[in-house]
């Protein structure tokens, strides 16, 4: 299946300038859903992973189904002020401005094998400050997953030695 297929772009969104690459095509049929988790799996088969931790929004979409079937913990990185108990804060340069994300302060153990899930790497801000926060809590990045790799903005590099799979490349 090509996933492309399914991958809506939408120009100037969120602001002038940037081309969007909408998931929701993919998600609203069931059989690229589908096949597309499969292929996500695949990623990480055979890796030992001890927490999956999901990027918000959309990085919810495919985290949760990856830790159901690894038989692990899934963990919210969630925008401030969203998650109840105490959190670790990380902030991060996107390409059109900056924002935060925070997960709860004990989701993540020393000595956890970690898979981040999100749906688009493009410069590598957001990934980069989750791996930082995973770090910061003791935790081990294993890999980092997602649907779509935007090359042409470089994120890949601010990630370093850690893994990187993605189903689509740009």
């Amino acid at each position: 299946m090509n996933f492309k297929d399914y991958i809506r772009e939408v120009p100037d969104f969120p602001t002038p300038g940037i081309s969007f690459k909408d998931i929701t095509p993919l998600l609203e049929d069931a059989e690229a859903f589908r096949k597309a988790g499969e292929a996500l799996m695949d990623f990480v088969k055979d890796l030992r992973v001890d927490k999956v931790v999901g990027i918000e929004s959309r990085g919810f979409f495919y985290a949760p189904i990856l830790a159901e079937k690894l038989g692990v913990g899934f963990v919210p990185a969630r925008k401030p002020g969203k998650l109840p108990r105490k959190t670790q804060r990380q902030t991060y340069d996107l390409e059109y401005g900056s924002d935060a994300l925070e997960i709860h302060a004990e989701s993540i153990t020393p000595g956890d094998r970690v898979l981040i899930h999100d749906d688009v790497l493009a410069t590598g801000g957001t990934a980069r400050a989750i791996c930082d926060l995973v770090t910061s809590l003791g935790g081990e990045v294993v890999q980092c997953n997602f649907l779509i790799e935007l090359e042409f903005l470089g994120g890949r590099q601010k990630l370093g030695d850690v893994p990187l799979r993605a189903l689509v490349s740009y």
